[in-house]
């Protein structure tokens, strides 16, 4: 199958798994692996190697992401544990006051997304947004859709995250034939993050005052504790250097690996301690160190059980939207985009957005989006008439903007944002797949508006 009526096979396979999910309340693993076999079998993908394609996409997401949840979901557990967390969101209180929880975690995702995946990067944040719950008394999806957000945009936006400096190197380079101005890319990316950074927060504060999540500072009867009581059933809290060494270390790590892997000065350790594998085990080291120096390192084996139990689900699910991105990446669609991409061109800066938007929703990686869209508008860079630098990079952050609309079901974002946000499946679909619309649509239009001037 392919054309037009593939592209409905897709709609409905989406509308299929949103209702089995949200509605007949089947398990979204269940649900995403028949509706990934069942796309399989309509899309005309030879039966024989539909086993095939389901085991690459369930491998291939532990391969990318399977460790990083593991591991930074322990560093947050020991920050838990520890108190560090309290340390952490007190600290951040001070900064921002008690009244803009949500202002402080949506710039601190944008700033940490800059190095890090945003899926480390939630993980690794989480802990914090869930102590300045408690610390500010405030909605907790506001919270975790303003971190969300944060992450999100500058994850899209602004090299050296792989999406946009791919894009960069192939846009400049097989669309203008010039090397890519990565600081350009990165101030444009950095200017075009001023609407959608606006619209998550007003969205965020929306949002959390019609959606409630399991972990609401006023839901359980240990989060109704005064902030005193709390931080005194820790006993005495860590500094504030260590509690933020787990998290800051492995961050500034694959910060550096980035900067010199942008720079093409490769050397060999800084690339392996700065993956974000190493990086996050050098977190949990400093973590368990913490651990030990509040007298607790016997719980260790305990809490890595409880963490292995708890993050088990969130694995599973997100490996079967790893399937369902395969089985489209394994169909005709993308080659039906590519054949037809002439009667899009027209439209300027419309065009690379619903491009990325189409391949975001189908298959749920926005790197995947921005690469795919950037080779596919490389070669007709020119006769759209994106003859400049500024331009291309313009075209860059039009990419991304389509390349975070929407995540969903098939997105392993959508799940770590909604398992680790403590809301159901449902919640997930009001709260980030909505939001990231909102960001998707606001970015588009200050890149409408700035290419007007630039």
């Amino acid at each position: 199958m392919t054309g037009i009526p593939l592209i409905i096979a897709f709609v409905i396979a989406i509308v299929l798994m949103i209702v089995a999910i949200s509605k007949l309340h089947i398990h979204p693993f269940l649900s995403i692996m028949c509706v990934s076999i069942l796309l399989a079998l309509v899309a005309g993908i030879p039966i024989e190697t539909i086993p095939t394609v389901v085991g690459q996409g369930f491998s291939g997401t532990f391969t990318s992401i399977g460790i990083v949840i593991i591991l930074g979901a322990l560093i947050g557990v020991l920050l838990e544990k520890t108190g560090a967390a309290l340390k952490m969101a007190d600290c951040v209180v001070r900064l921002v006051g008690k009244k803009h929880p949500e202002l402080a975690m949506l710039k601190m995702g944008w700033i940490v997304s800059i190095p890090v995946f945003c899926d480390s990067g939630f993980v690794i944040l989480n802990p914090i947004r869930k102590s300045l719950v408690q610390r500010t008394r405030r909605s907790s999806v506001a919270s975790t859709v303003a971190l969300s957000m944060g992450l999100y945009i500058a994850h899209c936006f602004i090299p050296p995250t792989p999406g946009p400096i791919a894009a960069a190197n192939t846009l400049y380079g097989q669309g203008l034939g010039v090397d890519a101005n990565l600081l350009q890319v990165m101030g444009i990316g950095a200017l075009c993050s001023i609407f959608p950074m606006i619209a998550a927060y007003f969205f965020a504060i929306y949002i959390g005052k019609r959606v409630k999540a399991k972990d609401e500072a006023d839901s359980g009867e240990q989060v109704r504790q005064t902030y005193e009581e709390l931080v005194a059933s820790y006993g005495k809290l860590p500094g504030g250097w260590a509690s933020f060494s787990p998290i800051v270390v492995p961050i500034l790590l694959m910060a550096l690996a980035s900067i010199f892997n942008m720079a093409g000065a490769r050397v060999p350790f800084i690339s392996f301690i700065g993956t974000p594998i190493m990086a996050l085990a050098v977190g949990v080291i400093l973590g368990v160190l913490l651990l030990a120096s509040s007298g607790k390192l016997s719980d260790f084996y305990s809490l890595t059980n409880e963490t292995l139990k708890t993050v088990g689900p969130i694995l599973f699910i997100t490996a079967a939207g790893g399937v369902l991105g395969r089985v489209i990446a394994s169909s005709n669609l993308i080659d039906f985009i590519k054949n037809n991409a002439d009667t899009l061109k027209a439209i300027g800066y419309l065009f690379p957005f619903i491009l990325a938007a189409i391949l975001k929703t189908s298959q749920g990686s926005s790197t995947v989006a921005i690469t795919t869209s950037a080779g596919i508008i490389a070669p007709i860079m020119t006769s759209i008439g994106f003859v400049t630098p500024v331009q291309a990079a313009l075209v860059v952050v039009a990419i991304g903007a389509g390349a975070m609309t929407v995540s969903h079901a098939n997105d392993s974002y959508f799940w770590v944002v909604t398992n680790f946000g403590e809301m159901e499946t449902s919640q997930g679909y009001k709260t980030q797949t909505l939001g990231t619309l909102v960001i998707g649509l606001a970015a588009l239009l200050e890149v409408l508006l700035l290419s007007l001037v630039l």
